[in-house]
């Protein structure tokens, strides 16, 4: 699909990309470091090689284009007071916020094209495709946990109202999903996007990292592409909600 639909039509394509300018420096270098890594700020800036200063100003403008928005961090302050001691390896840790794409189609772009770009234009799309299909987890798995983060909030539309939800991390961890309802009752998710079933384990892993994180959890919800074992299914109730590609029907 991707060779037939975009390497074969990539002039179309290329004129999407709008304003033309994001393909120059600094622009360029900072959409990169956010498709290809985990969107954390400060870790954006460091892979673009920009001081903080002036990647907050490019960020600003990318911002105000309606390219990229800003995911706020959810974490709360590690010093509860000013007197506050922190551990020695927690004093230079710094919250950040996250920051995303809003068209696929961009971040696809840059995670995955702009390397390619000349190649692209002259009908050479053998390197694209092979890295491409080597990295295409990285692409799809985002998309995934977005439509599952979707499903969850019109999942508990008719029983309690999610008053947010979205991706979560910390210090110590990150979740794919963690939403809280307005009774304050806390849903922590994991989005499984693979060729085999999920099993207790996954459940068990989480339950483990939101322990070491400090999150107080009312449900798990576990989404998977390809279903779920015989236990896991056995196990389901008001305190585990399990979710497969089916259920994503009522999105559309």
């Amino acid at each position: 699909m991707v060779k037939s639909n975009f390497v074969e039509n990539f002039t179309n394509f290329q004129e999407l990309v709008s304003p033309s300018y994001l393909i120059e420096t600094p622009y360029r270098e900072l959409l990169v470091a956010v498709a290809r890594g985990d969107g954390k700020l400060y870790s954006v800036l460091r892979k673009a090689k920009l001081s903080e200063s002036a990647g907050e100003k490019v960020l600003e403008e990318l911002v105000s284009l309606g390219i990229l928005k800003v995911e706020h961090s959810r974490e709360a302050p590690l010093r509860v007071h000013p007197k506050h001691k922190l551990p020695k390896d927690q004093r230079a840790y710094r919250i950040q916020d996250k920051v995303r794409f809003r068209q696929p189609f961009m971040r696809f772009w840059f995670g995955f094209v702009t390397y390619y770009r000349k190649d692209l234009a002259l009908g050479k799309g053998e390197a694209f495709l092979e890295n491409f299909e080597k990295h295409y987890e990285r692409l799809r798995s985002l998309v995934y946990e977005q439509l599952c983060d979707d499903l969850l909030v019109k999942h508990y539309e008719s029983k309690e109202p999610i008053i947010s939800s979205g991706s979560y991390w910390n210090i110590y961890s990150e979740f794919d999903i963690l939403a809280v309802t307005k009774s304050k009752k806390l849903i922590l998710g994991e989005c499984k996007y693979k060729d085999r079933t999920v099993c207790k384990n996954e459940l068990t892993k989480l339950k483990q990292k939101a322990a070491e994180s400090g999150i107080k959890v009312d449900t798990y919800a576990l989404f998977s592409k390809s279903g779920f074992s015989k236990e896991l299914l056995g196990m389901r109730d008001d305190k585990l909600l399990l979710f497969d590609l089916n259920d994503l029907k009522v999105l559309l």
